[in-house]
């Protein structure tokens, strides 16, 4: 559903409460040694924290990308081409400080004359498109099927099954939120008042010799709290952000008396309803930062001294708003996808989904129409932490229908790991399959960039498929030639393959290796990437 991030504590329950109230060589299988050495390291340090997911695995003990020994050993003095990305997501910070150098510029198009100079069908867009208007809160799918009775009688008794279930089970989430934050916060006014102070510390909280069992249970509330964040203002904020995800579900993503598209003012289920929107994709409310952290991980400057490192450089970011807070419409994924190929994108990344898409063949066509201008379009697996290969769990768009043969060539789905090499490798979250997903890349708690020049954490898939954007902007980049077909199967083939068996779901009953769960039973290496894209252009490898 909608943006692919992972959603703040949503494995909290409410048993808490209760509780307490250089070389050219291709690394294609180092897994001997890797599967045997212990790891260096148990916690990352902050500066691995922030960039891990470039770190690599042979050396670090860390399941990055080797993006970081890719600059310093192959690409170091090379000059590439500017490869353009779309980031089909929700707005971005265009004026983000590790951002605004890399964006895309539409040089045939004038600022803020109201006329398409460049005669694209789009008016004033400069750096990209905004399919949404003014628009940001937005129903699921599900929810739309039961309100506009579309699809036959089948699709509307599943939408309505689960539209009556997840509201229901939002509401009982919200109210255990709001318990566990009471209880929390009065714990928290508690000891500052037993310490005499404002802030205190972990060690601070374990000297407290407790006079009475409701302080005792204080100390036992915020210890456990403290398992999940370092400081209680973090964990207070974290509930915060559950109690305003369930909120969202309540008052839009499920309420079937909801509109968000009435602003809009075009029909979202007729494709030839046209010329809505506007040219302005930057985000319209300080909580839309999915589409900025998800441009910083493939592009945010290099080396440039502020917050973060993008995967890819010689980038321009094209910004495409489609994707609101709920569902977004297969009319705006179709419409944004065409937009990218016709304006050069070479590489789109999609971090969105969703389980109903009443109109996916609008975007089945976008895709067949990608891939016959040779554009990769890189696509996020989804956060259920569920097996894709089962008819109950679709995740639309997808590069098939019904487990058959692929549609086009140039899809690329990406699950996610985590930042631990070893049975916790496949974050918690991730999505798998052995025909529905490709690749593996990082995605668990990724630093990026924010809104209002900030960094921050965020994980989920979403993340995930920037980062394999990144790569395959590089590999186009410094072998243009190569066509989106061939960088999908270069990122495919040259990833490592861990023989570890990975916990699936978060559940410990099951695993299995990654090549039981994705296609190519790989995790995305860049540094190999790079050598096979070299030897794949020089004619020594067929793919």
């Amino acid at each position: 559903m909608t943006p692919f991030f992972s959603r703040p504590l949503l494995g909290l329950s409410a048993g808490l409460l209760l509780m307490g109230c250089g070389s050219t060589a291709l690394v294609s299988t180092p897994i001997a040694n890797i599967d045997t050495t212990p790891l260096k390291i148990s916690d990352l340090t902050d500066a691995q924290k922030k960039n891990w997911g470039h770190l690599d695995l042979v050396a670090d003990t860390i399941p990055g990308m080797s993006v970081d020994k890719a600059y310093a050993e192959i690409i170091k003095n090379k000059k590439g081409e500017t490869v353009i990305v779309a980031v089909l997501d929700s707005g971005m910070d265009l004026d983000h400080e590790d951002l605004k150098d890399v964006l895309w510029t539409n040089r045939g198009e004038k600022a803020g004359d109201g006329i398409d100079n460049d005669k694209n069908g789009y008016i004033d867009d400069i750096h990209g498109y905004n399919f949404l208007g003014e628009s940001y809160n937005e129903q699921l799918e599900a929810t739309r099927i039961v309100k506009l009775k579309l699809g036959d009688a089948s699709l509307q008794a599943k939408a309505k099954a689960k539209v009556d279930s997840e509201y229901a089970k939002a509401g009982q989430q919200k109210q255990q939120y709001e318990q566990i934050y009471q209880a929390v916060k009065n714990a928290d006014d508690a000891v500052k008042k037993e310490l005499g102070k404002e802030t205190y510390t972990k060690k601070d909280l374990a000297a407290i010799e407790p006079k009475d069992e409701a302080m005792q249970q204080n100390i036992g509330i915020l210890t456990q709290m403290l398992t999940y964040e370092d400081s209680i203002p973090e964990v207070l904020e974290q509930i915060e952000g559950g109690i305003k995800y369930f909120s969202d579900q309540l008052n839009y993503n499920y309420n079937v008396d909801f509109n968000g598209r009435e602003v809009v003012g075009d029909d979202p289920y007729d494709i030839t309803d046209l010329g809505y929107g506007n040219g302005n994709p930057k985000n319209r409310v300080e909580d839309e930062s999915h589409g900025t952290h998800v441009a910083g991980i493939i592009a945010a400057k290099r080396n440039n001294g502020k917050g973060a490192n993008g995967v890819a450089n010689n980038v321009a970011i094209m910004s495409i708003r489609a994707v609101p807070n709920g569902d977004e419409y297969d009319k705006d994924i179709a419409l944004g996808i065409r937009y990218a190929v016709d304006n050069g994108a070479k590489v789109i990344n999609g971090s969105f989904g969703k389980g109903f898409s009443p109109k996916a063949e609008w975007v089945y066509d976008a895709i067949k129409y990608a891939a016959d201008n040779d554009v990769l379009f890189v696509h996020a697996a989804g956060n259920e932490g569920a097996d894709l290969d089962d008819p109950a769990n679709p995740n639309f768009p997808n590069d098939q229908v019904d487990n058959g043969p692929e549609i086009a060539d140039n899809v690329l789905t990406v699950g996610a790991l985590s930042s631990k090499y070893g049975s916790e490798m496949l974050a918690s979250f991730s999505n798998y399959g052995a025909v529905n997903v490709d690749v593996f890349a990082p995605g668990d708690e990724i630093y990026s960039t924010m809104p209002d020049n900030s960094y921050d954490f965020q994980g989920g898939t979403s993340m995930a498929a920037p980062a394999v954007a990144g790569v395959a902007a590089l590999i186009r980049s410094y072998y243009p030639k190569l066509t989106a077909s061939q960088v999908k199967h270069i990122i495919m083939e040259s990833g490592l393959a861990p023989r570890v068996k990975v916990i699936l779901g978060g559940d410990a009953a099951k695993t299995a290796s990654l090549d039981k769960v994705s296609t190519s039973g790989k995790i995305v290496n860049a540094y190999n990437a790079l050598i096979m894209a070299d030897n794949v252009a020089k004619g020594k490898i067929k793919l």
